[in-house]
């Protein structure tokens, strides 16, 4: 019997690139209407927030959101969690896992947030920043790097194993 189809229920290119990397073939499609059309496929959905005390930070609205963002990330510890959820209806299977990593900022200036902001690099990013950007700001970082960027690719693989789904083969691209 071949392996479920697999649909990634997210438009994010940080997770469609995270999963060629790692060798699945699947399809993107967003993920309000995935579990009702899709009942025969395993979907994966995943989203990230960066939480600093008792804030959470999503992906900034706008550039003045992405400014305030960075304004109070500057200079401290933070944790970035990604939900991952695995959900494949035909065959009642419905689980999920998140993954917690700490990063550290440098300090930043109005100035160098400005320029950030201006080169649009926070739009679809929780916190307002990535790490695999050109100037990330991050000084450390603990836990899965892939998960700072969106997707952890070790807990994915073990979340979609459970539903029978297998790299192709790694690195290779669909």
């Amino acid at each position: 019997m071949p392996p479920p189809r697999l649909i990634l229920a997210s438009a994010s290119p940080r997770r469609q690139q995270l999963l060629r990397e790692a060798g699945y073939a699947f399809d993107s499609v967003k993920a309000q209407t995935v579990g009702r059309q899709h009942a025969d496929a395993v979907v994966l959905g995943a989203d990230t927030v960066v939480a600093f005390g008792e804030k959470v930070l999503g992906k900034p609205r706008d550039a003045d959101d992405a400014r305030r963002m960075l304004t109070l990330l500057a200079g401290t510890t933070h944790i970035v969690i990604t939900g991952v959820a695995v959900v494949h209806h035909a065959a009642s299977l419905y689980t999920c896992s998140r993954v917690l990593s700490a990063v550290r900022m440098r300090d930043l200036s109005p100035q160098e947030i400005d320029r950030y902001v201006a080169t649009g690099a926070w739009q679809g990013k929780a916190g307002g920043y990535g790490i695999q950007d050109n100037d990330p700001f991050v000084t450390r970082m603990a836990g899965c790097h892939s998960n700072i960027v969106g997707l952890p690719v070790p807990e994915t693989k073990r979340l979609l194993e459970r539903a029978g789904v297998v790299p192709n083969s790694p690195g290779a691209s669909p």
